[in-house]
């Protein structure tokens, strides 16, 4: 990747980390002098190039802030960070997609430093961590291809800040999230005059919550979406919220704790010789027809009932019936993550539970750490600050906020008796919007954001049927982040071509 500084007007971008350019990235142009850029100096600007496969791209990177400012007094209240990727001499034709993670608390690095972004971080091919120090790469799997790229980094996430501690509150809350993404994508279409663009918004975890609120926010102020894309999908919160008298979660769960047992061979042979698409299916089976029914009673069935399906959770989990039974059934993330390898003194990663972790106390009933989060945290957070000071010229002295740190005060979930749930204003925008199209990815390795969850959220959504064509989901022999594995980075990039291909086609 060559590039090429410059420093000046324009404003764009947000997200990602990055780790320390190859030795194959060197500058054309030394970066200009590190200076202290404050919030409204003007973007910086530089040139790159990068080639994929055949092809020789050669784009415009823009990385500042955004303001955001009250309509009354025209006061700035908050200043949102951005990163902007756009192809040179492109046709004015060309597609626009706006990008985000989620926490809610989390910069856009992941997905930017992962898998769209032009320039990516190392990682071993089964995307564990490797040795530091970290590196960044050329991304053969650029979504850069097709579309030009926004990342975009909300209120108290990376180094966007409200502009005074007592606003901060306005921002971190359902609402106010979706409200200053949607503004910020308002003034980013005005000021870089891309309101004719086909625009796509990608979301990644609590980012596809943030993304499916943001689809009906948007229209209603006259902008249309052709796609969006749902990385580790969550937009009920009833479905993933492991309390007392919601045994949802238990079961929509289920099929994970499945998946996982057979990746680290904890199942019967006979079911470890299947694939991970039969394991699974058999799992959704027994989750739906016996396992929610006989929650529904759990404490009046008989003991044939309770040694049936003891049995049977227990050859779909890899767990002791003895545990099965004591747990009466609910066995929640934590239990199950700390109890499937404990013969082996190691507990399975929540983002992706292919990864092991290494407890303090290996009788503990729950995890210490998530070890799959501690493996990338690292890499990303050294890269990114790499990145954006040393090939974009971006120099700050404020923290960049990866993940948590930013959030100041209590998340607003703005409900008053239930769970966050914006799969409803999804369902109004398609309703709204039948051309807009929406693309699930789930990782089977996923347990902090479950396929069949996501499968279930969807299934209750009520879509009239006219719209259910415009669904599409896709899964992965990975995680949470299932594009640090490659084999699923290149699988999401053809899915993800696919995707806004025949989202475009009239």
């Amino acid at each position: 990747m060559k590039v090429l500084t410059l420093v000046s007007l324009l404003l764009l971008f947000s997200s990602l980390s990055m780790a320390q350019p190859p030795s194959a990235a060197k500058p054309q142009e030394t970066p200009p002098p590190a200076k202290q850029a404050a919030a409204d100096d003007a973007p910086t600007v530089t040139k790159h190039s990068v080639r994929v496969g055949s092809k020789q791209l050669n784009y415009t990177v823009t990385t500042g802030f955004m303001p955001l400012k009250n309509a009354v007094t025209g006061d700035t209240e908050a200043r949102i960070f951005f990163m902007a990727y756009t192809l040179d001499n492109a046709p004015a034709s060309r597609p626009l997609m706006f990008s985000f993670n989620g926490g809610p608390g989390s910069a856009s690095v992941w997905l930017h430093l992962g898998t769209i972004g032009p320039r990516r971080v190392k990682m071993l091919d089964d995307g564990m961590m490797p040795p530091p120090p970290y590196e960044l790469e050329d991304n053969q799997q650029t979504w850069l291809t097709e579309t030009d790229l926004v990342f975009i980094d909300p209120v108290g996430t990376g180094y966007s800040r409200a502009a005074k501690p007592e606003l901060a509150s306005k921002y971190f809350g359902v609402e106010g999230d979706i409200a200053s993404v949607g503004e910020f994508i308002r003034l980013y279409l005005g000021r870089n005059e891309r309101w004719m663009s086909p625009l796509f918004l990608v979301g990644e975890s609590y980012g596809t919550t943030r993304a499916s609120g943001l689809s009906n926010y948007l229209f209603d102020r006259g902008i249309a979406l052709n796609g969006i894309l749902l990385i580790s999908t969550v937009m009920n919160f009833q479905t993933i919220r492991f309390a007392d008298n919601n045994d949802l979660p238990l079961v929509l769960i289920l099929p994970s704790y499945t998946a996982t047992a057979w990746y680290h061979k904890r199942l019967s042979p006979a079911m470890q010789s299947r694939s991970i698409e039969q394991v699974t299916q058999e799992a959704r089976q027994f989750a739906a027809n016996e396992y929610m029914p006989a929650m529904l009673r759990i404490d009046t069935l008989s003991a044939a009932e309770r040694a049936s399906l003891t049995e049977k959770f227990s050859s779909l989990t890899g767990l002791s019936r003895d545990f099965v039974e004591r747990a009466n059934f609910r066995v929640d993330l934590g239990k199950f993550q700390k109890e499937l390898l404990r013969n082996e003194r190691r507990t399975a990663g929540r983002l992706d539970s292919r990864f092991k972790g290494i407890d303090r106390d290996a009788a503990g009933d729950t995890p210490d750490t998530d070890p799959s989060m501690n493996a990338i945290r690292p890499p990303y957070t050294a890269a990114f600050n790499a990145y954006v000071r040393g090939e974009l010229g971006f120099k700050v002295d404020t923290e960049y906020f990866i993940l948590g740190g930013g959030i100041s005060s209590p998340w607003n979930w703005n409900v008053a008796n239930g769970y966050a749930d914006t799969s409803i204003t999804m369902k109004d925008a398609m309703a709204k919007n039948p051309y807009m199209r929406i693309f699930m990815a789930q990782g089977y390795y996923d347990m902090a954001t479950p396929f069949y969850a996501a499968e279930y959220t969807l299934s209750a959504m009520n879509l009239d049927p006219s719209l259910r064509k415009n669904v599409s989901i896709a899964y992965y022999e990975s995680g949470h982040m299932m594009y640090i594995e490659k084999n699923s980075l290149a699988k999401l990039k053809a899915d993800a071509a696919a995707f806004i291909t025949n989202s475009l086609r009239k």
